[in-house]
Parts: C-alpha cells; structure tokens; sequence
C-alpha cells in the first residue's frame, strides 16, 4: 500500500496539507464536500502537489512537517515541483 502526503490550492487562494492512501478518491472526496471540513466551503479544490510514501506514518510525518511551514515555504515547494 502506498501513502501520500498532498497539498490543495482551494478556489479562495488557500492551501490544505493532507494525507491519503488514494489520491484520486481523496481529491474527488474532497470536490464532492466530503472532504475534510477545512475545504467544504472553499470548492472546487485542485491538486498541485503531493509526495508518495511506503507507509502511512511516514505520510503522516510529511504531512506534519508541511503544515509547519509558512505559507511562502508551501508555494515554495509546490513551485519546485512543478519544475
């Protein structure tokens, strides 16, 4: 099994940290207003990055670590992601 650690851009500029076992359905989840409560009123969401990890606890780590950076940092790492 495969985890992830992801990153949203919301439609009001914001960004949401995440984790999930399934990107896809977790990003539907999420557009569909089942996501987490963060989203539900800031659809539609877009994926604009996300990290794959072996196991869910080092996802979760990720996840942690990134929702400890600033804003600045986030989009910094999203910018170098997409190079």
């Amino acid at each position: 099994m495969h985890a992830y650690t992801y990153i949203l851009a919301c439609v009001d500029g914001t960004l949401y940290t995440g984790w999930t076992n399934n990107l896809e359905k977790r990003l539907a989840t999420h557009n569909a207003g089942r996501g987490g409560k963060y989203t539900r009123s800031r659809l539609p969401v877009r994926l604009v990055y996300y990290e794959e990890f072996e196991e869910k606890t080092e996802a979760q780590r990720r996840e942690w670590q990134i929702k400890q950076l600033s804003r600045r940092e986030k989009l910094k790492l999203v910018a170098a992601a997409e190079k």
